[in-house]
Order: C-alpha cells, then sequence, then structure tokens
C-alpha cells in the first residue's frame, strides 16, 4: 500500500502511475544495472530516435545511472551494456552520491560553512578613499 500511494504523490521514488502505464504499454525492458535501476525503450521522439528511459530503484537520483548506460540513454551508442561486453575504463571512477547539502559536501576557505576567513588573492578589491 505505501508503494502504492508514493506512485500517486511522489515523482521522486521510482515510477510514478502515469510512467507505469507508458512502460507497459510501450516499453520493452532492455536490462539492468548493478544499482538495480531498470533500463527501456519503446516509441520514438519527436527526432525520430528511439524512446528510452530508466526507472529508478528507490530515489531517483540521475547521477547514479552508470556510464555504460548512461551513454545508451544518451543515444551516444545503440547497443545497450547488457548486449555487449562493456568494462569501464581504468580512468572512470565509481558512482558517488551527489554531495550536496550533506556533510560531506565541499566547503571552500572562506565559505560561511567553514571557520576562519577567506585567504586573500591577488585580485582582491581595494576601497577607494578620499585623498588617495
Amino acid at each position: 500500500m505505501k508503494n502504492f500511494l508514493l506512485q500517486i504523490f511522489t515523482w521522486w521514488n521510482g515510477q510514478t502511475m502515469g510512467t507505469r502505464f507508458f512502460t507497459w504499454r510501450n516499453g520493452k525492458r532492455v536490462g539492468e544495472d548493478e544499482f538495480g535501476n531498470i533500463y527501456y525503450e519503446g516509441g520514438l521522439t519527436t527526432f525520430g530516435l528511439p524512446r528510452r528511459w530508466v526507472v529508478y530503484k528507490g530515489y531517483a537520483d540521475a547521477s547514479c545511472i552508470p556510464p555504460g548506460w548512461h551513454g545508451w540513454i544518451h543515444h551516444r551508442t545503440d547497443v545497450a551494456p547488457t548486449k555487449e561486453d562493456y568494462k569501464a575504463r581504468e580512468w572512470e571512477k565509481g558512482h558517488r552520491a551527489n554531495a550536496t547539502g550533506t556533510s560531506l559536501a565541499y566547503r571552500p576557505p572562506g565559505s560561511i560553512a567553514v571557520a576562519g576567513e577567506r585567504p586573500a588573492v591577488t585580485g582582491d578589491y581595494d576601497a577607494w578613499t578620499p585623498g588617495n
């Protein structure tokens, strides 16, 4: 019952009722990633490309799409990672959740969230005073 109510009243938890119905009518399941997100394809976009979408497992966070699936969902490749032997490159980093608004977010020196003063830089503004 909880999941049913979440699908009706929220868009950030999994899929909505509209997405569920559209997926049921038009979607062809293409695959699933290591996070449990499910990828679909079906119909055409305005530009004539196949429509592709993802149903997130849990909270909808676009940053949790792995690189291989990102390329497929944005039409950079026509082959889904499940249909090829996709290997991440050595320079590709693993997923880290978006830390904005948390204690893990980046806080540069001098920001109001960090104690102390901002370090001086070469282009700092000097106020004009009469007689100088």
